[in-house]
Order: structure tokens, then C-alpha cells, then sequence
């Protein structure tokens, strides 16, 4: 005779588990992104309708980068997108619910949401450079819209890298390694 009374306590379990309340640092991706968002329309100064926080959250998903694209892409707000859970962000926002109970509740819709992290931060310094590799260097690059046809040697990508830092007026790098 089998045993019914594990399952019931895996599904007790697995509830219990999902209503804990986030950890620092946990979902900073999720937090981030949509405290900015909510700030851009407070300062719109418009009613926040259901249907107006869906087509502002999939205009500026079309402007983002790394892992707040990824973000978009979890929640359905790019055009590529295979689920479509836009909404669980568009009703509570519409209604002022605390980004932070947003992030919960979708974390129990899907983990890989408060799974994203955002890259370490580097001082823009030589030594720190020339520890990074020539393919890690041009991935840099390549994200701030440059490149570097005639570099033949590390030492010019890294040259580049501070020039394009100082007119920009930039002294921290995000080393963002993942496609």
C-alpha cells in the first residue's frame, strides 16, 4: 500500500516557500528597472490606466540593454517574447502597489526573473584593464557603439577604452559578459 501523505507536504512546502519575502539583493534587476519606470510616469503627471502602463513598459523595453532586455523579454514586453505576463506588472503599477510586492509576485510566476543580476562594476584604470582579455575588451567596444579597426595589440584597445571614458565623462565600466 503506497503512501499518500509526502505529496501533500512537497505542495505545503512549495507554497510556503514562494510567499517568503525577497532578500537583499535578491531581484535587484526587477526592483531596479521598474522603480525607474515608476518614476518616469510619476513624472508624467497622467492617470496611470491599465492600457497606458503596458505601451509605455513596450516602448521602453525597446530601448533597453543587457539584463533590464532580459527582464522585458521574461515578462513578455518584447516583440520576441514567447509569454506575455505584462499585465502582472501593468495592474498593481496602475495601481500604485510598491515595486517591491510587484517583484515578489512575479517571482513566483517565474525565478528566472529575480535570477538576474546586474554586472560588477570596474574603476577605469590601466591595471584594472589589462586584466581583462582582447575579447572581453572589444565587447566593451562594441556596447558603447565603437570599434577598433587598426588595434593590433591589447594595449591600444585599453588606450581607447580610457579616451572614450574620459569624453564621456565616465569613471566606472560595467563589465557585462553575458550575450
Amino acid at each position: 500500500m503506497k503512501r499518500l501523505l509526502p505529496v501533500p507536504l512537497l505542495l505545503l512546502l512549495s507554497l510556503a516557500q514562494g510567499n517568503q519575502p525577497l532578500q537583499p539583493g535578491e531581484c535587484e534587476v526587477c526592483i531596479g528597472f521598474l522603480e525607474r519606470f515608476y518614476k518616469y510616469l510619476k513624472a508624467q503627471d497622467v492617470d496611470l490606466t491599465l492600457g497606458m502602463v503596458v505601451n509605455e513598459l513596450m516602448l521602453m523595453c525597446e530601448h533597453t540593454k543587457g539584463k533590464e532586455h532580459r527582464l522585458c523579454y521574461y515578462v513578455g514586453a518584447t516583440s520576441d517574447a514567447a509569454t506575455k505576463i505584462v499585465n502582472e506588472i501593468a495592474r498593481p503599477m496602475s495601481a500604485h502597489v510598491p515595486v517591491l510586492k510587484i517583484c515578489e509576485k512575479l517571482k513566483r510566476k517565474d525565478m528566472q526573473i529575480c535570477e538576474l543580476k546586474y554586472a560588477k562594476k570596474l574603476k577605469l584604470n590601466k591595471a584594472e584593464l589589462s586584466r581583462l582579455r582582447v575579447a572581453e575588451l572589444k565587447r566593451i567596444l562594441d556596447d558603447w557603439g565603437e570599434k577598433c579597426i587598426a588595434c593590433v595589440e591589447k594595449v591600444e584597445l585599453i588606450n581607447l577604452i580610457l579616451e572614450l571614458a574620459r569624453k564621456d565623462h565616465t569613471d566606472e565600466l560595467d563589465v557585462n559578459f553575458d550575450p
